[in-house]
């Protein structure tokens, strides 16, 4: 029924409704049916109207009532308590006489109308379609566990009872509180704790389980897929509570778990006035805006409305996919989307664009980060992380820029590997510049970034697609794993902070085995560890079995703000850096690596150090 077909017949109903409780309602104070007398008159006309007045202030013409509860039951006594002493107030200034008698029996029989005849459709459509699934082969269904039985996880089963085309059949409830155990809600039953989950699968065949606990923090949630990793049974997750709170999404629009669930960490929230100050109307430019974390960077960036946003980057399709990603997500948006193509190693076409645009803040997230491929290519490593962050910092400051923040890794402590070499020969030279420049220059350490391109997560699964092996370089070897919107955020936030020549460290929780992350993905993707099966390869070269954050001279344990940390300023010797530059491309790939390393851990250089290979 249309919109407008449907608040007709509503209104016509409910005008039989109010007329029929007042024509009751006289009929049982008094044994009369002679509604046509003056003052019976004025009270139904009063109440008539001022239940319409009251049913649109209240929006009961608006409620979908297969779904009413209690919530829609109090806004009808609202309504109908108001239209009764609305009526009063006429009766007496018009009739000079109130009849209670009647208004208080009219109130109780305008109620029971009104709230039958809502409740009534929801109870035939309950029936109805509760019927129409019985008749059907209990095949067509899953058989579905839902973990949690508080306020999500009834209305969740309230939602599945409901719907027509539903295709899972809610069997039974898990709930840690032993209160609710042998209870039944709304008809299905609470079996026992999560401890049960594998015991309690087996037994009811279940072929679904929907963990229905919006608020679980990761650790709790990790716990429960533990337990229903035992099982053969899909396991899926309803959304996040402040998507379901703000309306974004519906309880039952529930997802699969992914690796992201139980690896990333409790939201931090942000401080938006901070962030909006430096950022709100101004000019930000941010390097390597293609790739996975500059990206993100720029969505979230976006969000506090700079005037512009300037995406540089080398790759002209990764640069022009973020550009129409952007310009759509904020379309509504006064902010100036600007694209420039340039290589950082080209040092004009870098100091041109900083002039041209004259950006406030800068982030500069463009980097070579794949391990071995720079173990191999370290000539390439040095061009694109060394000299092109020299390149971008000697432009901001010749530009004036406020802010410069230059995302680094955790490779970067006491490093082994080209790319961690070079990364920490960029911090260095970032604070080198602070300590030159007006500009304000600090750089951003963090772990691996889960779903970025370089992310083991998207290996494994390509991995699991062809049948197996994953391959694990190392049983012990451990990482630490932040998702890309946390990450970015907390880059955001660490600019906010800057007071020139930090280094901010980025709290990754705890590291995480990647033998555990493989054994993860493997049951997440629906197959058991021994079907697919893992396999060591042993160490690359250039890779540590675990990494750091801080270096011991740099660790200082204080949070400048909630995850963010300043690890303590040590001392560049930028001639050093210098001479590195000016020789790299005449040394040998392994004179090369041996001095990146001895510079970034700041070893003395050996004697013959700078021999060079012709």
């Amino acid at each position: 029924m249309a919109y407008r077909q449907r608040l007709l017949f509503l209104i016509v109903v409910d005008s039989l409704i109010v007329l029929s409780a007042v024509f009751f309602g006289l009929f049982l104070i008094s044994a009369s049916l002679n509604v046509f007398i003056y003052p019976t008159v004025v009270s139904s006309i009063a109440l008539l109207l001022s239940h319409h007045f009251y049913a649109f202030v209240y929006k009961l013409y608006n409620k979908v009532w297969e779904y009413a509860s209690v919530g829609e039951l109090i806004i009808i006594a609202k309504s109908i308590t108001f239209s009764i002493v609305t009526t009063a107030i006429i009766q007496e200034l018009l009739v000079h006489d109130v009849h209670y008698r009647l208004l208080l029996v009219t109130w109780m029989l305008h109620i029971m109308f009104i709230g039958g005849s809502r409740f009534c459709w929801r109870i035939f459509r309950s029936t109805y379609f509760k019927q129409e699934s019985e008749s059907k082969p209990e095949a067509h269904f899953k058989r579905t566990l839902i973990v949690g039985a508080g306020a999500a996880g009834t209305m969740l089963v309230r939602q599945l009872l409901a719907r027509s085309d539903k295709e899972l059949l809610p069997i039974a409830f898990i709930d840690d509180n032993d209160k609710k155990h042998n209870l039944d809600i709304l008809g299905i039953p609470v079996i026992g704790g999560v401890q049960c989950i594998e015991e309690k699968a087996k037994q009811l065949n279940i072929d679904n389980i929907v963990i229905a606990i919006p608020s679980l923090n990761r650790t709790q949630l990790m716990t429960i897929y533990d337990e229903c990793a035992k099982t053969t049974a899909k396991t899926q997750i309803i959304p996040k509570l402040e998507d379901i709170a703000t309306g974004k999404v519906s309880v039952s629009q529930f997802r699969d778990v992914q690796v992201e669930d139980l690896l990333g960490r409790e939201t931090v929230e942000l401080d938006i006035d901070s962030i909006s100050e430096y950022v709100t109307g101004k000019v930000v430019l941010v390097t390597g805006a293609g790739g996975s974390i500059g990206s993100e960077v720029c969505r979230q960036l976006s969000k506090f409305k700079p005037r512009k946003l300037v995406l540089l980057g080398h790759g002209e399709n990764s640069i022009y996919t973020i550009e129409i990603e952007l310009k759509v997500l904020f379309k509504d948006s006064p902010i100036q989307f600007y694209t420039e193509i340039a290589d950082l190693q080209d040092g004009e076409k870098i100091l041109a664009v900083m002039k041209e645009h004259q950006p406030d803040v800068v982030y500069h997230a463009a980097a070579h980060k794949h391990v071995p491929l720079m173990q191999r290519n370290p000539e390439e490593a040095v061009k694109n992380n060394i000299i092109g962050t020299l390149n971008a910092a000697n432009a901001a400051d010749k530009a004036g820029v406020k802010t410069f923040v230059m995302v680094s890794t955790d490779k970067a402590v006491n490093p082994t590997s080209v790319m961690g070499s070079t990364k920490r020969i960029a911090e260095m030279i970032i604070q080198h510049m602070d300590g030159r420049s007006q500009t304000k220059f600090v750089a951003v350490r963090f772990g691996n970034v889960l779903g970025s391109r370089g992310s083991v997560i998207p290996l494994f699964r390509k991995q699991i697609e062809k049948g197996g092996p994953v391959t694990v370089t190392h049983p012990d070897m451990v990482r630490y794993f932040m998702t890309i919107p946390e990450a970015s955020r907390l880059v955001i936030q660490a600019g906010s902070l800057a007071r020139g020549g930090e280094v901010f460290v980025l709290d990754m929780g705890e590291p995480v085995k990647i033998v555990d992350l493989a054994k993860n993905v493997i049951r997440m993707s629906g197959y058991s560890v021994e079907e697919i099966g893992i396999v060591f390869t042993g160490m690359r070269p250039g890779e540590k079995l675990y990494e750091e954050l801080l270096r011991d001279t740099e660790i200082d344990e204080v949070q400048v703000y909630p995850k963010i940390y300043i690890g303590k300023s040590a001392e560049v010797d930028f001639p050093r850096i210098e001479r590195l530059l000016q020789v790299y491309h005449l040394l040998s790939i392994q004179e090369l690596r041996d001095m990146l390393l001895d510079l970034a851990n700041n070893r003395e250089e050996a004697p013959n150090s700078l021999t060079i290979t012709v």
